[in-house]
């Protein structure tokens, strides 16, 4: 019987927003209050991009920006998205053919997850190591 993770099973519910016009030290901070390292940037309350931790350093930082320029300078567009019942192989695939590092988790229209390369690691080696444990059991 084969086993089939979907994303709605590892996905991250943690989803923060900002608005466009917020500087980049107001998205380090909501960044830092939240735990998270990327947030969704709205604009008249739709999202319309994501900026990390990273694009804050290679966007803004490396090239002498100021922190009070707004993110909507900085973020990357559009959202890349992914249904809450894709396979975490599709989640994978998706994000290797865009060579991005997060999907954000979209149903009936509204974003209400996100998913990480990392998260697809973690999740699938567990499978593989929890199937491999019943393996030598058999």
């Amino acid at each position: 019987m084969p086993v089939t993770l979907r994303v709605r099973d590892v996905m991250d519910k943690k989803v923060v927003q900002l608005d466009e016009k917020a500087t980049i030290a107001q998205a380090i901070k909501a960044m830092l209050d939240n735990e998270v390292w990327s947030l969704v940037i709205t604009r008249n309350n739709l999202p319309v991009g994501v900026v990390t931790e990273r694009d804050i350093i290679r966007r803004c930082i490396a090239k002498g920006g100021s922190l009070n320029m707004a993110v909507g300078e900085i973020m990357s567009s559009p959202i890349e998205t992914i249904s809450p019942d894709a396979s975490l192989g599709e989640a994978m695939a998706k994000m290797v053919e865009k060579n991005i590092r997060r999907l954000f988790v979209v149903e009936q229209g509204k974003i209400i997850g996100r998913v990480t390369q990392t998260e697809l690691f973690e999740n699938t080696l567990n499978v593989m190591m929890t199937l491999s444990s019943l393996k030598s059991m058999l």
